[in-house]
């Protein structure tokens, strides 16, 4: 019986101690990006996020500045590595059964709505309405990352919820981009980039394990959803999801393999770089402007939206259904999760970058996306902390 459940547990285990400890080097990339946007070498650290780069496969030729690259070609691996996972959650992990999966679920849909209704709420009428799939995501590494740090004597129940959560919160935020953060729509584009990952499901179908193959349908359905107008991310998590996997034997399976692969190139060079190209925002006036709309609106949605949306849904099923809190929790342990959910740092500025084309608005939401991840961070952190004396 032990060793089936170290075999389950393994999988999950691994991507806890890569995601959580992936966590500080991101803060780091991240403050070491505000401090070079803010200091005598600012123009360089500019120069450097849009510095052209142009890659020709045969007679198609892509320029495009680094941050792009990062944002568009990098990302997209990541997005692929989410992909994998959710798809190994929801086959042979905790998101299997129906009863395990109830509460990560309605939790992160709860967490995704109501912070987002709290910021078009305070952002009604305004430019910056388009933000509020903003405060959705709760970044996983970070979020981990402090649960780790703070709350040792948590049950484990409740790290496996957290991360159950954060995985449907990123599934959550890829469909709102998918479909609301689109520009114009090609088409003809789009179904050439939906028959390429057509493709790649009939390699799964086939017993195809050769990932040459996988590679190039998924290189045809970026470049196809980039021409179509969907941010080419999309097509990244839509490949993880035709990779083939042995629900019976998973860590026998392409998938599990692959996972293991990309595990410590996502958690440790793709999302540091993209925090560094893209957290370094010059502080004024202008963009620490704590009464902006931005502002409240990330700040509400993050801090207040996500325990409420998160919490909330699971004390109201607790209560109404009687079901068990995860790791037959205390409230206030699953009240200080939902403000570590609070933390939305990776895809928060993945969708704002998507949400603003001014520069201005951007810079303030990126700054508002920080202000209220620490904050949200120390809370939950402080919270749990006090139980444990307790």
């Amino acid at each position: 019986m032990r060793q089936k459940l170290n075999f389950l547990l393994h999988p999950f285990l691994v991507f806890l101690r890569w995601e959580s400890s992936s966590g500080i080097l991101l803060l780091l990339c991240a403050a070491s990006a505000l401090i070079l946007a803010n200091s005598p070498m600012a123009s360089t650290y500019e120069h450097w996020l849009h510095f052209p780069v142009t890659i020709t496969v045969g007679d198609f030729s892509l320029r495009l500045g680094l941050l792009h690259w990062i944002n568009d070609g990098l990302m997209a691996v990541f997005f692929f590595a989410i992909g994998l996972e959710v798809k190994r959650e929801f086959l042979c992990g905790e998101l299997k059964s129906l009863s395990a999966s109830l509460l990560p679920i309605t939790a992160a849909i709860c967490g995704i709505v109501c912070p987002a209704l709290l910021y078009y709420a305070i952002n009604a009428g305004t430019p910056t309405a388009g933000g509020w799939g903003i405060p959705m995501a709760t970044d996983i590494a970070f979020a981990l990352g402090t649960m780790t740090l703070s709350a040792r004597s948590a049950p484990m129940g409740l790290v496996v919820f957290l991360t159950a959560l954060a995985i449907v919160d990123d599934l959550g935020a890829i469909l709102v981009i998918a479909l609301f953060y689109t520009s114009e729509l090609s088409i003809s584009f789009l179904l050439f980039g939906l028959l390429a990952i057509l493709c790649a499901y009939l390699c799964n179908r086939l017993s195809i394990r050769y990932i040459g193959f996988y590679l190039l349908f998924g290189s045809a359905a970026w470049i196809a959803f980039f021409q179509a107008g969907i941010h080419p991310t999309i097509a990244g998590v839509l490949l993880g999801f035709t990779i083939p996997i042995n629900a019976a034997e998973p860590r026998e399976s392409m998938l599990h393999s692959l996972e293991h692969q990309l595990e410590p190139w996502s958690a440790f060079f793709i999302m540091p770089l993209f925090a560094f190209f893209n957290a370094g925002v010059t502080l004024s006036l202008d963009t620490f402007s704590l009464a902006s709309p931005i502002f409240l609106g990330i700040l509400v949605g993050l801090c207040l939206g996500k325990p409420l949306g998160i919490a909330g849904s699971v004390l109201a099923l607790h209560k109404g259904f009687s079901m068990p809190l995860p790791g037959n929790a205390q409230k206030g342990e699953l009240l200080a999760t939902g403000m570590v959910g609070g933390i939305g740092f990776t895809m928060s500025i993945f969708i704002a970058s998507l949400a603003f084309e001014d520069p201005l608005l951007l810079a303030q939401a990126k700054v508002s996306i920080l202000l209220a991840s620490v904050l949200s961070g120390l809370l939950g952190a402080a919270a749990f902390k006090l139980l444990g004396r307790r």
